[in-house]
């Protein structure tokens, strides 16, 4: 999708706000411990590149989901070590040697399959994924770790890592955060040859349990200025949202009682009404759901009414105003503001997705 650049909806960027949540992170976690910035899903939105270029000075590397994102670093001459989290398949294994990636490996099937098909292993680096009670990737058992690193040790590669994934770290209750934490402790502690880097801690175990931390952690979220737990946990210390969605009206026209707007004619003016329109829809990521949500406009609520559609947005305004007029949709306007938090919410979702659902199609400006 081509980013559309003669529009005036945006989401602007403070790659500074960044810079300084990872040193506020950093800040409060033990001493030497090493820091790995998540870019995956082009960081959360925010521009993986643009990212990795401004924090690189000050994180030991990079955590991506897949191959193709961990390329597009290399391309942009990212030269601090790369972990993929996810399984790469066997007859893909060249790119890692290639661009000098740092594999995730799941399971003994994944040996044995790379086996039968005879791919060449020696040379690569990479971390053994356990399942410590997440239920997605990992192997479950001490035996099958001690078999794979053993295994992958005598086809030439270098075992650098062992990590686990909570999956309560961001709620209240941690009955299930501390089995996850015993299990992946207990196994590793039993390891007769455990691999120099262990880590479990996403940014909400970096938060609320720094003192579980190994001797590396993973900051997704939290290093974008975002709370992980949405509003069920506080955050112990500031951070700064980074990025502000922004727009303008496009068209502003005044429509009498009655009158029908959007698709499907769900809403029907009370009243006289002003009703702008704004150049973004849910192929942008402002999907059909924020009917009935606000923007902000001269640093005062209005409300989305009638359908969000595939382009454009209508709101209803308290007066006239020139064309042009910025329209804040994500970021503060005036004495007000609204988060991805608050949209989560109103999508019955996670601020996670309200930042990965932008698209390619809203320019990131820095």
């Amino acid at each position: 999708m081509i980013s559309s650049l003669h529009r005036p909806t945006k989401a602007i960027i403070d790659l500074k706000a960044i810079s300084k949540n990872i040193q506020t992170v950093a800040n409060h976690l033990p001493d030497q411990v090493k820091v790995w910035a998540v870019v995956k899903a082009n960081a959360y939105g925010h521009g993986a590149v643009a990212v990795a270029h401004q924090v690189e000075s000050q994180v030991d590397g990079f955590c991506v989901s897949n191959v193709d994102e961990a390329i597009e670093l290399r391309q942009a001459r990212v030269k601090k070590p790369i972990l993929v989290l996810g399984v790469v398949l066997p007859e893909e294994v060249y790119l890692a040697k290639d661009y000098g990636l740092t594999l995730t490996i799941a399971s003994l099937e994944w040996l044995h399959l790379a086996k039968q098909l005879g791919t060449n292993l020696s040379g690569i680096t990479c971390h053994i994924k356990i399942d410590s009670g997440m239920g997605r990737i990992g192997v479950r058992k001490q035996t099958d770790a001690e078999t794979l690193i053993a295994e992958l040790k005598e086809q030439g590669v270098f075992v650098e890592g062992i990590f686990t994934h909570f999956a309560t770290a961001d709620e209240a209750d941690q009955r299930q955060f501390e089995q996850q934490l015993d299990f992946f402790n207990n196994l590793v502690t039993s390891l007769d040859h455990c691999p120099p880097v262990v880590h479990a801690s996403n940014s909400a175990t970096s938060i609320w349990h720094a003192d579980t931390v190994f001797n590396a952690v993973r900051l997704g979220l939290v290093i974008y200025g975002l709370n992980p737990s949405g509003r069920t946990l506080e955050m112990p210390y500031h951070i700064e949202p980074a990025l502000r969605l922004e727009s303008a009206l496009v068209q502003v026209k005044e429509v009498p009682a009655g009158t029908a707007v959007g698709y499907g004619g769900t809403y029907h003016s009370e009243q006289i009404e002003w009703i702008g329109t704004l150049p973004i829809g849910y192929a942008d990521g402002w999907t059909r759901d924020m009917q009935g949500f606000d923007v902000l406009v001269d640093g005062q609520f209005c409300q989305v009414v009638g359908r969000v559609s595939m382009d454009q947005t209508t709101i209803r305004l308290p007066k006239e105003y020139p064309l042009g007029t910025k329209v804040i949709l994500i970021g503060k306007s005036g004495n007000q503001s609204i988060s991805a938090t608050d949209v989560a919410e109103k999508r019955g979702t996670i601020n996670y997705e309200v930042l990965c659902l932008l698209s390619d199609r809203v320019p990131r400006e820095y």
